[in-house]
């Protein structure tokens, strides 16, 4: 079976000449479909990069990036954009919620820049708010909202979309536990219904133990499991 996500020697460097830093130095992975993947390491160690060279965010110094089979490495910024929009849930630290739409604007929102069919937005805004247990405050907006709640808006936001790959930065980081394992057994339902594969950063050592899969960064590489 094709890998859906293949990662062939990539690296990353920030400056030149002797200010040169070096992020990420050759990383080489498939990721399967329907799969919860988990990248840990010490702050700093190329985690968020590597997630915004995966979703087209920044681009390799060197090294190839093959998503669904295309060579998506040597994208233009549009293609990039176009992919991110209708291929990929992506769900950022800083949540990105629109502060004047409540929860359900929020999720719909997502849905209507992927061009998602209209008729199927209800259903699948009031699924995936359900799966992230927000149901009692769709109506709310972000302000009113804690911190922990926005951040699983943006969850539902990524979920809503069905797509082939969420992106997720530390997805779980204003959780308390029990919601956290929630969040992961949404991705997990996720997966048994669609062909979504999830690779998200974290660094909870409960979550660690029930992924499907978890790669450790260590001074720019993956470190032999």
């Amino acid at each position: 079976m094709e890998a859906l996500l293949k990662l062939q020697q990539v690296e990353r460097s920030f400056g030149k000449g002797d200010r040169e830093i070096k992020v990420l130095k050759g990383i080489t992975a498939d990721f399967p479909q329907h799969q919860v993947v988990a990248l840990r390491g010490r702050s700093g160690s190329g985690k968020t990069t590597l997630l915004n060279l995966i979703g087209g965010l920044d681009q390799p110094s060197k090294g190839e990036i093959h998503f669904q089979g295309h060579l998506i490495s040597s994208y233009s910024e549009k293609q990039r954009t176009e992919m991110r929009r209708s291929k990929m849930g992506i769900i950022f630290q800083s949540y990105g919620l629109v502060p004047m739409m409540t929860v359900e604007e929020n999720v719909e929102f997502g849905l209507r820049i992927a061009g998602i069919d209209r008729m199927e937005w209800k259903k699948r805004v009031a699924e995936a708010i359900e799966l992230v247990g927000l149901t009692k405050r769709k109506k709310h907006r972000p302000f009113e909202l804690s911190g922990g709640e926005q951040q699983r808006v943006a969850v539902a936001r990524a979920m809503a979309l069905k797509p082939p790959l969420i992106l997720a930065d530390e997805p779980t980081a204003e959780l308390d536990t029990r919601m956290a394992f929630h969040i992961i057994h949404a991705f997990q339902e996720l997966l048994t219904h669609t062909d979504t594969t999830v690779i998200m950063t974290t660094h909870d050592p409960g979550i660690l133990e029930i992924v499907d899969h978890v790669y450790t960064l260590e001074d720019g590489q993956f470190a032999e499991e």
